[in-house]
């Protein structure tokens, strides 16, 4: 069983810069794409980036595009967000997870593609 857990969010200004972390226990979770996501009250999660398995292949949300880097490291178990010029807009619940098939080549986008969810870390960002 994979599980994930977030750390990193906080209060930021905009145009500030913050990393957070995607690190899990168990020697599965780097077989598996993992992807970040976030939610605002009354809307539904939102995808924002996503990694292979491999590493070799990213994928982004129009609207973080330029400003968010995704990587991973295989010998820490943990997969980051690097979150730059941040805008009052990105406040948000970041959430990681992991795509449900092992091994896959491509990122998917729809959270029903995703389980073994995180607890989530809260990106409040200031204008």
């Amino acid at each position: 069983q994979v599980q994930p857990v977030e750390s990193g969010g906080g209060l930021v200004q905009a145009g500030a810069s913050l990393r957070l972390s995607c690190a899990a226990s168990g020697r599965t979770f780097s077989t598996y794409a993992v992807g970040w996501f976030r939610q605002v009250p009354g809307k539904e999660r939102e995808f924002i980036a996503g990694i292979t398995w491999s590493g070799d292949n990213t994928d982004y949300a129009e609207s973080v595009k330029g400003r968010f880097t995704i990587s991973r490291d295989h010998a820490k178990n943990t997969v980051y967000l690097q979150m730059d010029s941040l805008k009052p807009e990105d406040t948000a619940v970041y959430y990681c997870a992991t795509e449900k098939i092992p091994w896959a080549i491509e990122v998917l986008s729809s959270p029903d593609d995703y389980n073994n969810w995180g607890q989530g870390t809260q990106v409040t960002v200031s204008s």
